[in-house]
């Protein structure tokens, strides 16, 4: 398993403030895509895959944000696209809320290592009471003098009080932000990209590029700003719903892995997420790519010579396979658009429309569907609903998106490969003889393997009872609408089981204590 910060043991070297403006260059003037959903249109988690080997890291001190509680489902409305101004609020759910949206113009520097960013936020205040300041996250910085912000402005007017450290920007505003009202966020950063290491994402190789939570963004407000420290495994950042829209130069001969398809926009290439967490991309000189579809859905895997088209051609299958069957399964798609993405690291992990799979995968990778290819790229796409779709606190209570996105594997095999279920249950989950309590957290899972064992595979085992108690039917009515209920929102491990008892009020006391160390 994978963290984006698996280096945590350097971060109280690495820690620092970069609140010192310095000379940029005349920012590119930006415009606001009107925000719109059409469907179809995730700390990204990594999974842990088999066999692995048993990883014992001490548990780094930390610091509870605030529990992050649920959001009413949005009805969302298809609105036109404007070339210019900003963004007015849109009618995206009962309240008249309107998403986040960010607006990114970057330079990427391919040989140098560097890329150059212009970032507008439309921040409309949904949190129900005045703001004083506003809170953005910024992983790059836990990085050694990775990150440089340049100039930032709020509504035309510089910030002059702000604080950077580590991966927490505080913006003290100037006047409160009151409820319901917006803000405009501009701001020039440049990224040194570090070199990256196989037990990360965010960096370079010899070969390749990949930006995963690589721009500032405005944290979830619930009572608190959701900011949970880093550990060395399992996911730490949370993510409200937004529009996204990058905008990149990248130069000759590079070639961009993107979670949304290209579009042109003048000298720039455009690339837009609609209800999205993040946008992540990768890029590289050496990319083949290989094209499919399911339905719709444009799927684009990404492989490099070697030997492993066989891999990347097989992983666009059964991606296209899932897709089909969750979508019948839980509910629509929720992009236009997915890509796969071949790099060097030790596992999978997923973003909006992006994930990414270890390269020993496709070198290993039998031609059948009984491969850690298969199993792992199809956990990362069900992170596509469990995390993209349907949010939740992923440090807190990451069985709800783990769990659910380790148990969409066996439903995938149901539905495409019935032979293989009893293959897949001793693959993926008895091999490990897994114990724990599923509500384990990322700070007190004890070591890498106790922590999945208890939330990924005892969730798994857990999912499987519940649907045996709840009927196979209810089970999947229930799903559904746990989707429709909480798309572009978060869901608690309350609301799971309230919705549960709702559906079919079927008595699971004995589960509970059996796999929950809390109450629900």
């Amino acid at each position: 398993m994978i963290s984006r910060f698996k280096f945590y043991f350097l971060i109280s070297i690495f820690l620092f403030a970069c609140n010192s403006p310095v000379a940029t260059a005349t920012p590119t003037p930006l415009s606001f895509a009107q925000v719109a959903i059409n469907k179809p249109d995730v700390n990204s988690t990594s999974t842990p895959f088999q066999p692995s080997d048993s990883t014992n890291t001490p548990i780094p001190t930390f610091t509870i944000s605030p529990t992050i509680t649920s959001t009413p489902t949005q009805t969302l409305t298809p609105q036109p696209t404007a070339t210019t101004g900003s963004v007015p609020p849109t009618s995206d759910s009962p309240s008249n809320s309107s998403r986040t949206n960010y607006i990114l113009y970057a330079t990427l520097n391919f040989s140098n290592k560097t890329i150059a960013v212009d970032q507008t936020i439309r921040y409309y205040n949904n949190t129900g009471v005045n703001l004083t300041e506003l809170v953005l996250a910024v992983p790059p910085n836990l990085y050694n003098r990775a990150f440089s912000l340049n100039a930032i402005t709020q509504d035309n007017t510089t910030i002059s009080s702000y604080n950077l450290s580590g991966q927490r920007l505080t913006l003290n505003l100037p006047q409160p932000l009151s409820a319901n009202s917006a803000t405009t966020i501009v701001m020039n950063f440049s990224l040194n990209i570090p070199q990256k290491s196989s037990n990360d994402v965010f960096g370079y190789d010899f070969n390749q590029i990949n930006l995963v939570d690589w721009y500032p963004f405005v944290v979830p407000y619930r009572g608190g700003w959701i900011l949970h420290d880093s550990m060395p495994w399992g996911e730490n950042l949370v993510y409200d719903s937004s529009d996204i829209e990058l905008n990149i130069k990248a130069g000759s001969g590079v070639t961009l892995a993107v979670g949304a398809s290209p579009e042109s926009n003048g000298e720039w290439t455009r690339y837009r997420l609609y209800g999205a967490r993040t946008l992540a991309l990768s890029a590289s000189n050496e990319f083949l790519v290989h094209e499919t579809s399911a339905g719709n859905v444009v799927i684009r895997s990404y492989y490099f010579a070697g030997g492993y088209k066989t891999g990347a051609e097989g992983v666009a299958l059964y991606a296209s396979q899932a897709i089909n069957t969750f979508s019948q399964q839980f509910g629509p798609y929720p992009h236009q658009a997915l890509t796969i993405v071949q790099t060097d690291m030790d596992d999978g992990m997923e973003y909006d429309g992006l994930i990414f799979l270890a390269t020993d995968f496709y070198s290993q990778y039998n031609g059948t569907a009984r491969s850690n290819l298969a199993t792992i790229g199809v956990h990362e796409v069900a992170h596509q609903w469990w995390y993209s779709l349907v949010g939740n606190d992923h440090a807190m209570e990451p069985w709800l998106d783990e769990a659910l996105a380790t148990y969409s594997e066996r439903i995938f095999y149901e539905n495409n490969y019935p032979a293989n279920i009893s293959w897949w249950w001793q693959f993926r989950v008895n091999y490990f003889n897994p114990t724990g309590y599923v509500d384990t957290n990322i700070y007190n899972g004890g070591s890498f393997r106790t922590y999945t064992n208890a939330v990924y595979f005892q969730g798994a085992l857990f999912l499987n009872e519940l649907r045996e108690r709840m009927g196979h039917g209810n089970f999947s009515k229930f799903l559904q609408e746990y989707v429709k209920r909480y798309s572009y929102g978060h869901a608690t491990g309350v609301d799971f089981f309230a919705l549960q008892r709702e559906i079919v009020n079927v008595n699971i006391s004995d589960l509970l204590r059996k796999y929950f160390l809390g109450s629900y």
